[in-house]
């Protein structure tokens, strides 16, 4: 058994890991901004806020591990104002974690940090593992490059760092989003089609941060990314197969753009992110492919 502190459990990513921890006999503590309901009361978890681990640091004194996911979503439009609170959320939640590992007298083992794929900028062409150097040439590049850097200070401790790709879960994310045009037989690629995703299952997501939990010879950065990236066609040919939906009504790029401004270039230029480290440490990818993925995420879905 192993006690993890979850920063940021209520998305889609600490929700689930949560979840997965507690069913294999971890004992849980989720950090929030705001204390939990009353009807929250039941559950499985312990639960504390930011402001009581500033006060009471020591209230995660001897921990196993840290996990911290906390951050604003990037899935809004990108105002000005917007783009601070995506950038300042993230550093200020690394910034704390720091300050609380630097106050612990028995600290975690390792400090788990989320981070993000877009450090390695855009191409059509180029493949990037984790020794492709970074390219800080747009807004997410900068926020991931400067998230990382905050991380960094985390000291006395093992510190891994999760490049996450597009995670694909039913609860929550872009999955459900994608789904819903071929559920309504209006799916089709976005833009040329030819952009890549690097997406990754939900259970391979947390599968990943329990097995950096699990083994000491995870360090350091990190992709979270199937080993089969696909291109924006093919990932809806695959969700229009899984759902038995015609593939053919494209999404004009320069609709995308008046929808949401430079948060589209996310949707519209690509990245093909691959997993060479998760790989040699030995991670054993339960959905390494978008067919096998998208068909169980259909099928759950249909069981909820």
């Amino acid at each position: 058994m192993k006690r993890v502190a979850i920063f940021g459990g209520s998305g889609l990513i600490g929700g689930e890991l949560a979840r997965v921890l507690t069913e294999r006999g971890d004992r849980v503590t989720v950090v929030s901004r705001r204390p939990r309901s009353g009807d929250e009361s039941g559950d499985a978890f312990l639960h504390h806020t930011w402001r009581q681990l500033e006060a009471e640091p020591e209230l995660l004194e001897g921990y196993d591990a840290f996990v911290n996911l906390a951050g604003e979503t990037i899935n809004q439009r990108w105002t000005d104002k917007a783009k601070r609170r995506i950038v300042d959320s993230r550093l200020e939640a690394t910034r704390r974690v720091s300050e609380i590992v630097s106050k612990l007298e028995r600290k975690p083992e390792v400090v788990v940090n989320a981070s993000g794929m877009s450090i390695y900028g855009y191409s059509k062409e180029d493949a990037f593992d984790e020794d492709s150097p970074v390219r800080p040439t747009d807004f997410l590049a900068r926020t991931v490059q400067e998230w990382e850097k905050a991380a960094d200070d985390i000291r006395g401790v093992r510190l891994v760092k999760l490049r996450i790709g597009l995670v694909l879960g039913t609860s929550g994310g872009a999955f459900p989003l994608v789904t819903l045009p071929y559920r309504l037989f209006v799916g089709g690629r976005v833009g040329s089609g030819r952009q890549w995703m690097s997406w990754i299952h939900i259970r391979d997501m947390v599968g990943i941060i329990a097995f950096a939990i699990d083994h000491k010879v995870v360090t350091g950065p990190v992709n979270c990314t199937a080993p089969h990236p696909v291109t924006n066609d093919e990932f809806g040919r695959a969700v229009a197969r899984a759902l038995g939906r015609p593939h053919w009504f494209p999404v004009p790029a320069v609709l995308l753009k008046v929808a949401f401004g430079e948060m589209a270039e996310v949707l519209l230029k690509g990245q093909r992110v691959l997993p060479k480290r998760m790989t040699a440490f030995g991670y054993a990818f339960r959905f390494r492919t978008i067919d096998e993925a998208a068909a169980n995420l259909l099928r759950a879905r249909k069981t909820d």
